[in-house]
């Protein structure tokens, strides 16, 4: 077992002394009231954070002593990173003090803040993963569609991922809604799979690394750990203690399971198969029943910052209600929000200055966000299901920036005997079916549902749109490229209207109503965005005129075109019924099914026909425009 956290252990431990005695009511003195960060809710009973100028001396560690510490040691690692972003962010003063059996967690921080060398107490609190964790294991050869592909890769399984490209099919879901999805496939078909110099760093459960669909897109450092244990304080990342439920391993996979390896299901930036995925850091904060704490989540978040992380996955949060306010987060966290800020500075590859943090919202069906998730420089990740309506444990409201699949159990399917196939199918550990199913022996791969598997979908685009930009060499700040993902979102609003049923229950939709972030995120009208290019939005089934001013510009209806030419395999993704072509300053085109495409106009600048050797003219201009059809569509055309 190895360990970078350093602690001194205090000797001859005598406890209770005068100078320490009493409960939290009793010691604390309305002057030093606001020392001791607390709130509502389960934390640690071992710890407590400590907020120091220094080191603590000899004369400290004795004071710390009759308080009931038995040992202190420095929060984040110094040695390692930006060491003068870490000063300058306040993370050299944080201390984790480990009391000594017996020691209330409540009474330690009443004497330690009545100390004048403390500067701050924190409640070592406990968060929770954001996931039901209803685990249904893949059923196998249950079926004739699962022992085939889907186009794109040769993943078997990848016909099941409906959030990937959703074709409206009653085996996912009699109430399927076709391009209820991320509209990831044209994606990889023409644009980017991903970049295997890409880190996402999942804060979670481990991630089982030896997983045969995530082995080859798993992180390592220079000595071979693919992450670090923050439970256990090793380097020894565990996935099958009892009451694991692969949860981390789950969201590891929608990241970037292994794609085109003929083996179960694809990853949204999992690559070609040529070793070009996006790589995953296992960064466990959580084991079994044990784990949550704010010092393990504030060391991930370092932790993933100095080993070249460039996004934080995280499908967890303090329980919805806690906080209300950016204010009383900050106010209350001070650990966790230096370790965040300090992942947010980092600059771990060539496209962006920092970092992105990504959380999941929530599953308490509250009209608000949980924290940290809810922060307002953070993205946070409500879910929709394959009926391209709110789930019903999805939180909503403030501080929920984008929608995204989060799957739903209890919609009935054609496939009789069956209502699970509208949840999330990736990875999991086969260690875990006795743990969280009545099924015995290996479970590889299982479908999951929440906001938990919500956050990944977004955090595996990022990841896939950081690859492509890098394959254009193109650069963002942290800021305009989280406002490039925010505003790629697809319509979702115009269908929260009435009643939603699902199963035996039914709930309002209109309290959703401009809820959902900016809507349904879109990893095609992401990397458009990327290029530069924005996207018109279609509806299968007639033929529609695209206006090409914001393309060639106000006289575009003046315009003497050249030519239309469908790049790629947009013909296919479309399934256009007629060539596209031009009129009156207007692309039309008549899709078929959802899809996208990239669409190359030429037009002359200058005149009416091309200069040449023996005649004035004008300049060959081309531009590509993006074609998007859902089969939703805002009264605005979709522009946000």
């Amino acid at each position: 077992m190895h360990s970078y956290i350093r602690h001194y252990i205090i000797a001859g431990l005598v406890l209770l002394l005068a100078s320490c005695s009493g409960t939290l009511s009793e010691q604390m003195p309305e002057s030093l009231s606001g020392k001791v960060l607390a709130e509502d809710g389960p934390h640690s009973i071992s710890s407590v954070l400590l907020n120091l100028d220094g080191a603590p001396d000899a004369a400290l560690l004795s004071v710390l002593e009759e308080c009931g510490v038995a040992s202190v040691g420095p929060l984040f690692n110094m040695d390692r990173g930006d060491a003068s972003l870490k000063r300058q962010l306040g993370m050299d003063r944080w201390y984790e003090a480990v009391l000594a059996e017996g020691v209330s967690a409540e009474d330690a921080a009443a004497r330690l803040g009545s100390l004048a060398t403390v500067n701050l107490v924190q409640l070592n609190k406990l968060y929770s993963k954001a996931s039901d964790c209803r685990v249904v294991p893949y059923p196998g050869c249950a079926d004739a569609l699962a022992t085939k592909a889907d186009g794109v890769f040769n993943d078997p399984l990848l016909p099941e991922q409906w959030a990937y490209g959703n074709e409206g099919s009653t085996l996912i879901a009699n109430d399927a809604c076709a391009g209820a999805d991320i509209n990831v496939k044209d994606v990889w078909a023409n644009l980017t799979t991903g970049d295997n110099s890409v880190i996402v760093a999942v804060v979670d459960e481990g991630v089982k690394y030896s997983h045969p669909d995530l082995e080859a897109n798993m992180w390592s450092d220079p000595e071979g750990h693919h992450g670090y244990n923050f439970v256990d304080n090793s380097y020894d990342i565990t996935w099958s203690s009892k009451y694991d439920t692969g949860h981390g391993t789950h969201c590891a996979g929608v990241i970037a399971a292994v794609n085109n390896n003929g083996t179960g299901v694809s990853g949204i930036a999992g690559g070609s198969g040529a070793g070009d995925g996006v790589r995953i850091m296992s960064c466990q904060v959580f084991s079994g029943k044990s784990g949550g704490t704010d010092a393990a989540v504030a060391r991930a978040f370092e932790y993933a910052a100095d080993n070249g992380a460039s996004i934080l996955s995280c499908s967890f949060g303090y329980d919805s209600g806690t906080f209300k306010s950016d204010a009383t987060f900050e106010r209350t966290c001070p650990a966790e929000v230096a370790a965040l800020r300090y992942f947010q500075a980092t600059k771990n590859n060539s496209v962006l200055d920092g970092g992105i943090v990504i959380f999941a919202s929530g599953n308490d069906g509250k009209p608000y966000c949980s924290y940290p998730g809810a922060l307002s420089d953070i993205i946070s990740v409500t879910a929709f299901a394959p009926d391209f309506l709110p789930t019903y444990y999805t939180n909503y409201g403030p501080g929920c920036n984008i929608a995204a699949p989060g799957g739903e159990y209890n919609h009935r399917s054609s496939r009789e005997g069956y209502m699970i196939y509208s949840a999330i199918l990736s990875t999991v550990p086969s260690e875990i079916g006795d743990n969280v199913t009545n099924e015995t022996g290996p479970v590889d791969y299982a479908y999951m549902q929440g906001t938990s598997m919500a956050c990944p979908h977004v955090s595996g685009i990022a990841a896939l749109a950081l690859s492509y930009a890098l394959k254009l060499g193109k650069t963002f700040s942290a800021d305009e490229f989280k406002s490039l993902l925010l505003t790629s979102a697809g319509d979702i609003d115009s269908r929260l209207v009435g009643l939603k049923s699902i199963y035996k229950s039914e709930f309002a939709l209109e309290p959703y109503f401009r809820q959902m972030g900016t809507g349904a995120i879109d990893a095609w009208q992401l990397m458009m965005k990327i290029e530069g290019v924005p996207s018109s939005i279609v509806i299968p089934g007639a033929e529609q005129g695209v206006d090409l001013s914001p393309y060639f510009g106000t006289s575009s209806v003046n315009l003497t075109y050249l030519g239309v030419e469908v790049l790629g395999n947009g013909d296919e993704s479309l399934g256009l019924a007629r060539d596209p072509y031009v009129d009156g300053g207007r692309l039309y085109v008549h899709p078929t099914k959802v899809g996208s495409a990239r669409v190359r106009i030429s037009a002359v600048a200058g005149g009416s026909s091309l200069g040449s050797e023996d005649s004035m003219g004008g300049m060959e201009v081309s531009q590509v425009v993006s074609v998007v059809a859902r089969n939703v569509l805002s009264s605005n055309g979709g522009w946000l």
